[in-house]
């Protein structure tokens, strides 16, 4: 037995033993990692509920898609691209086609796009910038305790579109301080930013602030190198992307960014995505801020706040409408896990910082104090900020699959909600929005005429008291309803329920007087019950039966 434990002894201070001690530490540490987040998503992500209004409308898409019907917001009539994340559609879809049901398709997608982030994370961490095991399993606990579980639970494709821009910009890493310069790298990095570009149209933009990140540090001939790399990988896949979608669809941009976009500035969009980025930057804050202690760690620095910059600042060109939870600025969260190590690496030998093991007892505790106390309130914040992101059910789903059941009379629903309503009913929707109608959209909003050429039977509204605003937008919406209430007026529509907080914030459902299933369907409407919506007690039937 002495001899067993003097050759174990000799083995774990032989290298080969202390690498083998070290990788079971490490491999400890990640599944220890995987079922800390597990029990997380267990205990406060609800996934009993419907989907939120923009996820419903991809996987609305995605139906008709793997339908083999096209990319087409009704069967039958011309694309609309109103699904902006395009390649998370597709993939949807794919996954429909092999046997799960939409909503579980995209859920599934999600959370296993959020665990393979939460991997990357760690091994990025400890392979690219050689760090420690202690801070690879901090950063990927922040990243895990943060909002991506919870926009997996409301159906949204953000996990999935998070993680191509962390890989984006771990293989930028590699070529930034891992001194991987080959033509290889460089295509990994820009095909990496390329995917990021067709998941969402801003991961377009993501990608050229990458790039720009990397002019900062690189070697101005390695930098061009990179950027030829680039530019050829965007020009030849993504031109002939941009150039069949334009053809398919018949206009260059997304239909939803003429309707929030629109070439003007909004105030709202950088409002929310400075407040948004601020919590979930918060602890990483101070590592930049640290980087001026020299000029090589300052302009890494400069280099690796670039990206998070932009990002946070490229959304006052587009409305914050249904921003839920913040999902726009959640891409920063990621970026921001994956640059602050490398700029605290040096920190102690820069500074002259003492070694734990070189405090006295006190000094170990009051620094190990100190230090759980900041992490406790820095992990405190991103999680109140998680278990905030929440919605509930409301009328919009029930009604819808509801409507659902008369699906084959070909009747149509024309709403201001997009969302649940079209895609649980399956009827011919008409978004009068326009987010999903390309003839709204670039006509500027719902008109009479347009509304009598569509003869809808069912007429759904959201009043959400907007008049005299001086918001732009909410005046568009405010004469969006007051088109459809006029509408409805004149061809003297069947008010069937009201559900709201006020009469003046309140969903308004209309059924068309010589419907054939008039009478089934008011009643039904009125039967609903009125849903949590903002929380029961303020949200109630106004009108009764």
């Amino acid at each position: 037995m002495n001899r067993v434990g003097r050759a174990l002894a000799d083995f774990r201070k032989s290298k080969s033993g202390e690498y083998l001690v070290r990788v079971k530490v490490a491999d400890i540490s990640a599944l220890a990692l995987v079922v800390v987040v597990g029990l997380y998503v267990g205990r406060f992500a609800n996934w009993n509920l419907a989907p939120i209004e923009d996820a419903a409308i991809l996987m609305r898409y995605a139906e008709h898609l793997a339908q083999g019907d096209g990319i087409v917001w009704n069967v039958g009539e011309p694309p609309v691209e109103g699904a902006t994340d395009f390649l998370f559609m597709v993939s949807v879809a794919g996954v429909h086609c092999l046997g799960p049901s939409i909503e579980t398709a995209a859920r599934l997608i999600a959370v296993l796009a959020h665990f393979s982030t939460l991997g990357l994370i760690y091994i990025g961490m400890r392979s690219v910038q050689r760090s420690g095991i202690v801070p690879a399993c901090l950063s990927g606990l922040y990243f895990a305790v943060g909002p991506g579980l919870f926009f997996a639970a409301a159906y949204f494709g953000t996990p999935f579109f998070v993680f191509a821009v962390a890989a984006a910009w771990l293989l930028a890493q590699r070529v930034i301080i891992g001194g991987r310069r080959r033509i290889r790298d460089l295509l990994y990095f820009s095909l990496a930013c390329l995917a990021a570009g067709l998941i969402r149209p801003e991961g377009v933009l993501i990608s050229v602030f990458l790039l720009v990140a990397l002019g900062v540090v690189l070697p101005v001939k390695v930098f061009g190198r990179a950027a030829l790399v680039f530019g050829a990988i965007f020009i030849v896949l993504g031109g002939a992307y941009f150039l069949w979608r334009w053809s398919y669809f018949g206009y260059p941009l997304p239909n939803p960014f003429y309707v929030k976009g629109g070439g003007q500035l909004y105030a709202d969009g950088i409002r929310d995505s400075v407040l948004h980025s601020r919590i979930l930057l918060l602890p990483f804050i101070p590592a930049f801020l640290l980087s001026v202690r020299s000029s090589s760690t300052f302009r890494l620095g400069i280099c690796f706040s670039i990206p998070i910059i932009a990002t946070t600042v490229m959304w006052i060109f587009l409305s914050s409408e249904m921003n839920f939870g913040g999902r726009f600025q959640y891409p920063v969260l990621a970026m921001g896990v994956l640059s602050w190590y490398p700029l605290v690496r040096s920190l102690r030998d820069d500074l002259s910082l003492p070694t734990l093991a070189a405090m006295s007892g006190r000094q170990q505790l009051a620094a190990i104090l100190a230090a759980g106390f900041c992490l406790a309130s820095v992990f405190a914040v991103q999680f109140r900020y998680s278990i905030s992101i929440r919605y509930a059910a409301d009328t919009r789903y029930d009604v819808g699959v509801m409507l659902g059941h008369f699906a084959s009379r070909n009747y149509t629903i024309a709403t201001t909600e997009a969302g649940a309503l079209p895609f649980y009913s399956r009827w011919r929707a008409i978004d009068t929005w326009g987010l999903n109608d390309e003839w709204i959209a670039h006509n500027g909003g719902i008109t009479q005429e347009y509304l009598e050429r569509q003869r809808p039977d069912v007429v759904v509204f959201h009043d959400i008291g907007a008049l005299g605003t001086a918001d732009k937008r909410l005046e568009r919406w405010d004469r969006q309803v007051s088109e459809l209430y006029g509408y409805v007026e004149r061809h003297h529509f069947i008010l069937a329920a009201v559900f709201g907080s006020s009469l003046h914030y309140a969903f308004y459902y209309y059924v068309r007087p010589d419907l054939p299933d008039r009478d089934e369907i008011v009643q039904a409407i009125r039967s609903m019950p009125p849903g949590d919506g903002i929380g029961r007690e303020n949200f109630t039937r106004l009108l009764p039966p």
